[in-house]
């Protein structure tokens, strides 16, 4: 069962908290960023990698791996986006990954609660090889590919 966005009780009914009375349907919630901890993920735990990977090491689908193949690599709640992080505190278009000539650009597109790379919040800024990413719950590392120093 979802927890209300407002009040955190576990009591919605039709996208309604029958504690607050706050419409929790397509709304989006807070959070605090996650500080970084200790037992970071190495490229010899997760096996090499040709092309650059997004892995998953908190939130939901923790361990879930995704391969940045495409030039532009869409991120959010919306089930159409590439990357489908399914969750309140993510926004529908979250944030955009761009890949070219392998470099790796993440670009928050408007959320509500921001995109964190390394524990700062980023409007647009290139990822390097073991760069923590937040977005919403959700904490990913990130891996270059290829033969990484």
């Amino acid at each position: 069962m979802d927890r209300c966005p407002a009040c955190g009780a576990q009591a919605l009914e039709g996208g309604v908290c029958t504690e607050c009375g706050v419409h929790a349907e397509g709304a989006t919630a807070s959070f605090e960023a996650i500080a970084e901890s200790p037992g970071t993920l190495y490229e010899a735990e997760v096996g090499a990698t040709e092309v650059p990977v997004l892995i998953v090491r908190k939130g939901v689908e923790v361990g879930e791996r995704f391969y940045l193949e495409q030039q532009r690599t869409t991120i959010g709640r919306d089930p159409a986006s590439d990357i489908f992080l399914n969750d309140v505190t993510v926004s529908r278009e979250h944030a955009v990954l761009h890949v070219e000539a392998g470099v790796v650009r993440i670009e928050d597109v408007g959320s509500l609660n921001g995109t964190y790379v390394n524990d700062s919040i980023v409007s647009d800024d290139t990822l390097v090889n073991g760069d923590t990413v937040q977005i919403g719950r959700f904490q990913m590392v990130f891996l270059s590919g290829g033969d990484v120093a």
